[in-house]
């Protein structure tokens, strides 16, 4: 059973950074590609950020691009993401997921709030 386990998440102030972290278990996570979604409130989810499953090929939604750094570490089943500069927009409950599929964690909070 694929699980999915995210952390990481907080109340942040504008320009402020955090770094989320997803623990994966029940799969061979070296070779599977991840993504990271958001879905922020009242709204549906949101593709934020890709990664290959070797870590090379990485690629970003415009709104997090320049900011946003989505990492892994194949030998620890962790898929990262650095969230630099956070602005209100960025207010969320985010989710790892594999590529292209829906996640099935819980997902961890992300306020960005003065």
């Amino acid at each position: 059973e694929v699980q999915l386990v995210e952390s990481g998440g907080g109340l942040v102030q504008p320009g402020g950074c955090l770094r989320l972290s997803c623990a994966a278990s029940g799969f061979t996570f070296s070779g599977a590609a991840m993504d990271w979604v958001r879905q922020a409130p009242g709204k549906g989810l949101e593709w934020v950020s890709h990664i290959s499953s070797g870590g090379m090929l990485t690629t970003y939604a415009d709104s997090v691009k320049g900011r946003f750094t989505i990492s892994r570490d194949n030998a620890k089943n962790t898929l990262y993401l650095q969230m630099n500069g956070l602005k209100p927009e960025d207010t969320a409950v985010y989710y790892c997921a594999l590529a292209g599929q829906k996640p099935v964690g819980q997902g961890t909070q992300v306020t960005v709030s003065s």
